[in-house]
């Protein structure tokens, strides 16, 4: 098992136009684009780091997506780290042999469920 990199970092907001304010007017960080997932629920903005990687910000467009129940559960903040991993299926292996509880096993990006990570939904995918 390998987590070789970090791929990029997920924040949850529940106004994407005053997440995008924060990172880049207080933060100073360039905005690359804007984007939006039906499939899951939310609006997207995303930032490239300078030595790579990326922070995306998140607004749910439904209160019943995981972003939105994330939300009014447990507020803005942190949602997601991702990793790149060299062998996803052996990390997969050793990481649920270790007690990790996964999300989406067997597909090309799986999850580490935050119980399993206190409180961190970790994303790993396999470095293409």
């Amino acid at each position: 098992m390998a987590i070789t990199g970090y791929d990029h970092l997920v924040v949850r907001v529940n106004d994407l136009d005053e997440g995008i304010a924060t990172y880049r007017d207080r933060l100073g960080l360039v905005l690359d684009r804007i984007d939006e997932s039906d499939a899951l629920g939310i609006k997207q903005a995303f930032f490239n780091l300078p030595n790579g990687g990326f922070i995306e910000v998140v607004a749910p467009t439904d209160e019943n997506s995981a972003v939105g129940k994330a939300i009014a559960g447990r507020g803005e903040g942190m949602h997601t780290i991702a990793f790149e991993v060299d062998d996803l299926a052996a990390t997969c292996a050793d990481m649920k042999d270790g007690g990790a509880q996964l999300i989406g096993e067997g597909a090309p990006t799986v999850f580490v469920h935050p119980k399993s990570t206190h409180g961190i939904l970790l994303q790993l995918s396999e470095k293409s």
